[in-house]
């Protein structure tokens, strides 16, 4: 008896003793556990993953841009009649403006006609106390009160910005420090304050409507040169370099 009792404790040490064999309890009881908390007949590892795909991405990413968009926009020099007197020279806010309101309205612009829609648009900006200059703010009024249309004005943007805008069908119109700009087509050193509007973009650069010359249709400037160029209106040409980077898409009510 003495022996058979000896022996007896001998095999109880050992196996409790023995790692493996205490890993292995330790992980069915693990499990047992797991299954315990899940619902009857699902596993709580898929549970969780089905819980995972059904929620929506809070941050979900853009959709890819195209590698090239250009818009239809119609297209007419800020001197329809190459008239370019002191009125005609600083008009290309306001054409800027009738143009891309003739891509949203989905017409056309004849010579004849864009320069009587300049005549009245002038107009009603001096009967309603506009200065000479506008900034793209006074201009997005102009557009709302004019036109009904809706404006937007976007701080500070980028590149990706404003191709994402263009991707999206909204031609953008771009206040700038002329001179910065480097068209050979500009008299002179060219403007200090301008404004062009952006129709589309390719690899390497923007493609624009510049209305400051009757060779601006499709005229393309490089990304970093407009994007140094972008300055809104400061009130003294001199200084427009210190105006902020601003922008105005303008969007039809209808």
């Amino acid at each position: 008896m003495k022996r058979i009792f000896t022996l007896t404790l001998v095999g109880f040490l050992l196996a409790s003793c023995n790692p493996l064999r205490s890993v292995q309890y330790a992980e069915r009881s693990t499990q047992n556990a797991s299954s315990s908390s899940a619902p009857l007949g699902s596993n709580s590892a898929s549970s969780l993953s089905s819980s995972n795909a059904l929620r929506p991405n809070p941050n979900p990413s853009p959709d890819p841009l195209p590698f090239s968009v250009t818009l239809a926009v119609p297209f007419s020099p800020q001197a329809p009649s190459a008239n370019w007197d002191a009125q005609h020279e600083e008009a290309c806010e306001e054409m800027s403006l009738i143009l891309v309101h003739h891509f949203l309205e989905g017409t056309g612009i004849t010579q004849e006609q864009a320069e009587v829609e300049l005549q009245a648009l002038i107009q009603w900006e001096e009967e309603h106390g506009y200065p000479q200059d506008v900034t793209v703010a006074q201009l997005k009024e102009v557009a709302e009160r004019y036109y009904g249309h809706t404006g937007r004005v976007i701080e500070n943007p980028t590149t990706e910005v404003l191709k994402r805008l263009l991707a999206e069908h909204k031609p953008v119109i771009i206040p700038a420090a002329g001179r910065d700009l480097g068209n050979p087509y500009f008299s002179g050193e060219g403007p200090w304050y301008h404004m062009l509007i952006l129709t589309g973009y390719r690899e390497f650069f923007f493609i624009t409507n510049d209305v400051g010359t009757r060779r601006g249709e499709g005229y393309v400037y490089g990304f970093q040169t407009l994007m140094d160029a972008i300055h809104d209106w400061t009130g003294v040409k001199e200084e427009i370099r210190r105006g902020a980077p601003r922008v105005l898409v303008i969007e039809s009510e209808k």
